[in-house]
């Protein structure tokens, strides 16, 4: 087989694939797009008899991708029209293959639009064209073993996607999926009103160092009547608190993937129980949200967390019971609440979902089936078997179709076209990247994963230090539009020209944390550059990829 990565930097990925497809940031939408044009003009146009019939709208949305021709978007992708054109037609030549995309709703953008959403659709629209949609050695499903939003109800039926419901004070910036864009958190602070946020709650986050513009939130956290933080360490975020409740270590909790064993490539489960007991009188997490929940819902701080736990018991059961696509549906609500026990917290809830979920014990029904008692058991893992092909089961849209020409999707493409000559005009633009053993700003506090060569530093191909007077171990002030910061320069060929790159969740060692280890090798907040006005419409996520900067030399002081 052959791999591709398609990617501004030479990661260690693309350091072992067969090609590296050094993409202009931000652009990854406008080569799916003229990858689609090149098989509608060549006849490779083929979604497959498995896909075919469950599939709506494949030739509205062909004649929308005709104006991206690979010569069309060759100068703003950076990408060769012939490269473009041979990478579809080999596409569709494979045996099998799949476009796999990691650049996710919150990275892509062009200056200051996001096209992350249209991005993320154009995969799937390449993956249908070429007939890899749900089949072995294509793009499959998972079929999660809890259960999820497309195993739960009628097959073929679904409200389908909207967004707008409601609207932020401040800019008016549509939600999405009950969410509201982070980065309107500061204005909707500062702002707003009297409509403003006053309280705010933090789990485990720190948006200090991850939302875009992050000294404007900064700024605005101290404005707030009231701040909790559930969290073990006084960061970058917390220290705006006026309480910081800390959770028992990851020792002291039982753990279940729900998320990433959605996208496991085998239809696995594991469940890992507590390795060290809570202390006396130690809440467990869940009772400290449970607590935070009750009293916000006026029950008072005497309130326990077990009826939280309770009521939201029952309406899980009660749901089930209800539903006629339910594995227990039909039973008595009682007999399944005394099944589950009398011990409250995550892990009942848990059994719950793998016993109702597609493999599902269903509470005697399939005695085999998913359980926690069937992982504890099994402490290394339950496999249920390899993906299977999933169509038309998993489908939950309003006509139980693939509604591939969706009105929303669509419209975008005309401010896509729009951006594209300024995707090519851009001199300088900004990336981030991780590193293995760092996430975000996870983990940075931890000597083993941070000891060794720095590496918060500001990648610059060779090409483009030389011409900015840039020394491999000097220091470079970045600008954009919203920040400036200070970094260590790696000249590398690892990055193409015209494009740096600063890993993200650094910025360490600011007045009022105690984070020892991370504060000494603090590095640089990257998302001080990217700009909080540049969203992508659809989802409402940062751009933090594509950002355009400025960059100068700083000379150094000897010591």
């Amino acid at each position: 087989g052959t791999v591709v990565v398609v990617d501004p930097r030479r990661s260690r990925t693309a350091e072992e694939a067969d090609r590296w497809l050094p993409i202009r940031p931000g652009t990854d939408a406008l080569l799916l797009a003229a990858m689609v044009t090149t098989l509608a003009v060549d006849g490779l146009i083929a979604a497959g008899d498995h896909v075919a019939p469950h599939l709506q709208g494949l030739d509205g949305v062909v004649a929308a991708l005709a104006p991206f021709t690979p010569e069309s978007v060759a100068q703003a992708t950076g990408l060769a029209a012939g490269e473009i054109r041979s990478l579809a037609r080999d596409m569709a030549a494979a045996a099998s293959g799949s476009v796999y995309g990691r650049i996710g709703t919150t990275t892509t953008g062009l200056g200051n639009e996001g096209f992350g959403t249209v991005t993320s659709w154009l995969i799937d629209v390449v993956n249908i064209v070429t007939g890899n949609l749900d089949r072995r050695g294509g793009a499959m499903f998972t079929m999660p073993v809890a259960g999820a939003p497309t195993t739960r109800g009628k097959s073929g039926t679904g409200k389908g996607f909207a967004i707008g419901r409601g609207h932020t004070v401040s800019r008016q910036l549509p939600e999405v999926m009950g969410e509201y864009p982070a980065a309107a958190m500061a204005e909707e602070i500062t702002r707003a009103g009297d409509q403003g946020i006053k309280v705010m709650i933090t789990v485990a986050g720190n948006p200090v160092l991850s939302t875009p513009n992050s000294l404007q939130l900064d700024e605005a956290l101290s404005e707030l009547e009231f701040m909790v933080s559930v969290d073990m360490y006084l960061n970058e975020t917390t220290r705006h608190a006026d309480v910081i409740l800390p959770p028992p270590s990851q020792l002291q909790r039982g753990h279940y993937d729900v998320a990433l064993l959605q996208f496991a490539i085998r239809n696995v489960a594991n469940y890992s129980d507590p390795v060290l007991p809570l202390d006396d009188h130690q809440p467990d997490e869940w009772e400290i949200l449970a607590k935070l929940g009750l009293i916000a819902a006026g029950l008072g701080a005497d309130a326990e967390p077990a009826l939280a736990d309770e009521v939201g018991m029952r309406s899980m059961v009660q749901s089930s019971v209800n539903d006629p696509s339910s594995p227990i549906h039909g039973r008595d609500a009682d007999e399944i609440v005394s099944a589950l026990g009398d011990e409250p917290g995550p892990a009942r809830m848990l059994d719950f979902m793998l016993q109702t979920g597609p493999f599902g014990a269903a509470f005697g029904a399939n005695p085999d089936g998913a359980s926690v008692a069937l992982l504890r058991a099994n402490p290394h893992g339950v496999d249920f078997g390899a993906l299977q092909a999933r169509l038309p089961e998993i489908l939950r849209t309003p006509s139980g179709t693939i509604e591939l020409n969706h009105p929303i999707l669509m419209a975008d493409l005309v401010r896509l076209h729009a951006a594209m000559d300024a995707a090519a005009h851009q001199p300088l633009v900004l990336v981030g990247r991780r590193h293995l053993r760092s996430n975000n700003s996870w983990m940075h506090n931890i000597e083993v994963l941070v000891k060794g060569k720095p590496r918060c530093t500001l990648h610059v191909h060779p090409d483009d230090a030389a011409r900015l007077g840039l020394s491999d171990g000097g220091v470079a002030r970045v600008t954009s539009r919203v920040g400036t910061v200070d970094a260590a320069v790696e000249v590398t060929d690892s990055i193409r020209p015209g494009v740096v790159s600063l890993p993200h969740g650094w910025g360490h060692g600011q007045p009022g944390t105690r984070m020892r280890v991370a504060a000494e090798r603090a590095g640089v907040n990257s998302n001080i550059l990217a700009d909080h006005t540049a969203i992508d419409p659809l989802s409402g996520t940062s751009v933090l990829n594509g950002i355009p900067v400025e960059i100068v030399g700083v000379a150094v002081a000897a010591v």
